[in-house]
């Protein structure tokens, strides 16, 4: 039995005491209660406080109640229930649950014959998320500043998605403002062996565009100034651009919706949101330019949408884009921004309250910190191509997609964060990457050696003789802690969606991956039959236990957009 199921039990065995008349609660009988795996040994598989949490007001058989005399009632009616081989009531009122070992070990045959699937779940089904993450300018290869959004952005898609929303990740691209046209300039004044103009960009990379824009369009940089300029702007854009989904394709990043910035204002979208700020009353006119009140929703200060000079701001667009998402039908928008971005949050709220939404049932602003990179003991800074910071690709190159994905991604975003090459790289039991990704591999290796034997994954415990899968053998108290361990993987999973915290899949990969080598290095476990021994079917329910622990840490890792490897 899985946390969930004897959830169900639970709250099953509550509504039969309160339709018999035994129970009385008066907020009724809660939708699900929570079961965990307990921190000691000797306390159950499982325990549940809902005793504790339900007896306030609540009565007995007509009379005010208390914590422990609940949960023996409890308790009680749940030694009924199939697969429930005892339940005890501890301390103030706390019920540790212990499963039958057939129950238990079921498990790994529902994880086998899940597969893939194994780990979602339908708590987010019927939201449409938008998940709106690194959104660059397309002047220049991505570099670390981007590195850290790029995992976090992708893997919050992934356990969304797995958690069962409907999931769209976003690139914006800030591709509207003078910084294009100090783009298009810095090209041309490579081409031309110029020096690269007052804000303009430098780098290698400069000079590798220059030539591919020649490239693409023979003649461009002999065209006159503006009308050069333009077409400059919109061929080194284009292939910029290109370079950057490049990019991300490689570190297994994957955007869904590439979004112009430029293109509402083509569209009109911009004009139209002022209009219809106007109509709700939350914008006015101050010193010759359009302000938005977002101080009546708690920013500190009103924003400035129409400058006195004309000229919008980046406010009027992000408005306009947040209105474009809810247009396309979007419950939820996730904006992953960076540490410089802190005065966003309130900002985007405001925003949303003056377009008429509930920020906290459509909005979510994540702030990440910042991240170094140290190789041999000194900061990663400069880079080959873009001249003042590394890029993205460096860094893939140097420490490897997997070790650096895997290593964003067990933090949380808002931790600050110093990584070390030499660290995350080694092939060690001390890095997490390696230690969790080798796990894997030896349970593909065990699976190679029981197919040398002859031995064969049975799921059914229903078969004929001699064919059928029997969970009743896996009964060494660690067979049962790996199976608790794995029953765990689909709650770890909705918490990383629903908190939008994927490292927390990342912990719990390395805790499962520790508890299986102590399941490995038990003598009393042994999957492979000793010496000469024929194969017997405690063997073939252990192989089922390997199989379903290799699911789970493949399912986790991809979770992630690492990789799981067969051999190492």
């Amino acid at each position: 039995m899985n946390p969930e199921q004897l959830s169900a039990a639970v709250v099953d065995a509550l509504s039969a005491l309160v339709g018999e008349g035994a129970l009385d609660l008066p907020d009724g009988v809660p939708a699900e209660v929570t079961v965990e795996r307990p921190r000691q040994k000797g306390h159950g598989d499982y325990a549940t406080n809902v005793a504790m949490k339900l007896a306030k007001g609540a009565s007995v058989d007509g009379a005010p109640t208390n914590p422990r005399a609940l949960g023996e009632l409890l308790a009680s009616r749940l030694r009924q229930t199939e697969g429930v081989a005892d339940v005890e009531v501890a301390g103030p009122g706390f019920l540790n649950i212990t499963v039958e070992a057939g129950a238990q070990g079921r498990v790994a045959a529902e994880i086998v014959a899940a597969g893939a699937a194994y780990g979602h779940s339908e708590v987010l089904a019927g939201q449409k998320i938008n998940v709106e993450f690194i959104s660059a300018n397309p002047t220049g290869p991505l570099h670390l500043g981007h590195t850290r959004w790029a995992v976090l952005g992708d893997a919050i898609g992934r356990v969304l998605s797995a958690a069962g929303a409907e999931v769209t990740r976003e690139f914006y691209i800030n591709d509207r403002g003078v910084q294009m046209d100090h783009f298009a300039n810095s090209i041309i004044a490579a081409a031309l062996g110029e020096p690269t103009p007052p804000d303009g960009y430098a780098g290698a990379y400069i000079d590798d565009l220059a030539k591919q824009v020649e490239a693409a369009q023979p003649g461009i940089f002999e065209l006159p100034p503006d009308e050069r300029r333009a077409a400059v702007r919109a061929v080194g854009y284009d292939i910029q651009l290109r370079e950057q989904q490049k990019q991300l394709e490689t570190f297994n990043t994957h955007f869904d919706v590439w979004f112009s910035e430029q293109s509402l204002h083509a569209s009109g979208s911009v004009p139209d949101t002022l209009q219809h700020l106007k109509d709700l009353g939350h914008v006015y006119e101050s010193d010759g330019a359009l302000w938005m009140r977002t101080t009546d929703f708690g920013d500190d200060k009103d924003r400035v949408l129409i400058k006195s000079d004309g000229e919008l701001t980046y406010f009027a667009s992000d408005t306009a884009y947040y209105l474009n998402k809810r247009a396309r039908g979007f419950d939820h928008c996730i904006y992953l921004l960076g540490a410089d971005h802190h005065g966003y949050v309130n900002r985007l709220r405001a925003m949303a309250a003056c377009v008429g939404d509930d920020p906290d049932q459509t909005l979510d602003v994540m702030i990440g910190q910042l991240v170094k990179i140290l190789s041999g003991g000194e900061e990663l800074k400069l880079s080959k191509r873009a001249g003042t910071i590394v890029t993205l690709d460096e860094l893939a190159e140097e420490i490897g997609v997997d070790a650096l994905r895997y290593s964003l991604a067990r933090y949380p975003a808002d931790s600050p964060l110093v990584l070390d090459v030499a660290e995350i790289t080694k092939a060690s039991a001390d890095n997490p990457v390696y230690y969790v990704q080798y796990g894997h591999a030896r349970t593909c290796r065990m699976m190679e050696n029981a197919a040398d034997l002859g031995m064969q994954v049975r799921t059914d415990p229903s078969a004929g003789s001699g064919q059928r899968y029997d969970p009743t053998l896996l009964t060494h108290e660690r067979d049962r802690e790996l199976l608790r361990a794995l029953a765990e993987f689909p709650r770890v999973v909705a918490g990383a969606a629903e908190l939008r915290e994927p490292h927390r899949v990342a912990r719990y990969l390395e805790d499962t991956t520790s508890v299986f080598n102590k399941w490995y290095d038990t003598k009393e476990c042994r999957m492979l039959p000793s010496g000469d021994d024929p194969v017997a079917p405690v063997n073939e329910a252990r192989l089922v236990l390997v199989v379903a622990a290799r699911t789970v840490l493949a399912n986790g890792l991809d979770l992630l957009g690492v990789s799981a490897p067969e051999r190492m």
